[in-house]
């Protein structure tokens, strides 16, 4: 299903369902909600009022057109359709198995934009973005080749970054807000049941390079942190590593919380060098 079928099938479910809409029908509220660009949201609005469940206000502002929105008969309602998949991460996972074996990797536009079903113009909007993030690198006439992990460079990017992580808390220290710190450690759950998942909240770090205020550490996480960003959370997706994650986050956060600088230090220190129990174990 496209984006914008989604969008539309999303509204006119939840129209004759008598639900309120998930935003305001303006481009801006729903383009947000659905984090989206406007192009999909304009066509599925405008595609709602051809067909007369939404109209055009005094106002020009769009608004329901309650006269032919024909609700469900008692006790039915429609069931929301599922989002789409987001080809942007699966494309990513895949991309991430394949640079885990150690050698760079041509990737061809036409066979790939084959073998996921999309075309070859949203292929290449999908590869710009990964080449933004450092996991493939642009050949001029040759195409895109995917970059290779290494073991040494995830080591000694992780030497770097502790030492930069650590002069940012030291930084940080008296811009930290407590309720932040309490809305992060709010998000890092880990689940009581088996079925249920682990809930991660990875924007500490952001946070404490935020707050340090100092544009030469930003920078370096900035051009050089995003590749390994990627692969970190590839690594969340085992249950065990997620749960172990969530409990360093909380190791942290409540030193944190507490102003003991000494105890988050060091798990902020521990954190950063023993959190990678499947990427560490890979050898070229």
């Amino acid at each position: 299903m496209s984006l914008k079928n989604y969008i539309k099938n999303d509204l006119e479910v939840r129209l004759r369902n008598g639900e309120d809409l998930p935003a305001q029908l303006t481009l801006e509220s729903l383009s947000e909600h659905y984090e989206v660009s406007f192009s999909p949201v304009r066509t599925a609005l405008a595609e709602l009022v051809e067909e007369g469940l939404l109209q055009k206000g005094a106002n020009r502002r769009l608004v329901l057109n309650t006269e032919q929105i024909k609700p469900l008969k008692r006790g039915k309602k429609s069931v929301l359709p599922e989002p789409p998949v987001d080809m942007f991460e699966v494309i990513t996972n895949d991309f991430v198995k394949l640079s885990l074996q150690g050698e760079p990797i041509d990737i061809r536009e036409e066979v790939t934009a084959r073998k996921y079903n999309i075309s070859r113009s949203s292929l290449r909007i999908i590869l710009n973005r990964l080449a933004g993030t450092g996991i493939l690198d642009h050949i001029p006439r040759r195409g895109w080749r995917l970059r290779p992990f290494r073991q040494e460079d995830m080591q000694a990017f992780l030497e770097v970054r502790e030492l930069l992580e650590l002069k940012a808390l030291e930084l940080a220290k008296s811009h930290l807000v407590q309720e932040d710190l309490q809305r992060i450690l709010a998000g890092n759950v880990i689940p009581k049941k088996k079925t249920e998942s682990v809930l991660i909240d990875n924007s500490l770090h952001e946070y404490i390079i935020e707050k340090a205020g100092n544009y030469y550490i930003q920078d370096f996480f900035q051009h050089q942190g995003r590749y390994y960003d990627i692969l970190f959370d590839w690594e969340d997706q085992d249950r065990e590593t997620a749960i172990e994650t969530v409990r360093q986050h909380q190791s942290i956060l409540n030193a944190l919380i507490k102003k003991d600088w000494r105890s988050a230090r060091k798990a902020l220190s521990y954190h950063i060098r023993n959190n990678h129990p499947i990427l560490s174990k890979i050898t070229e």
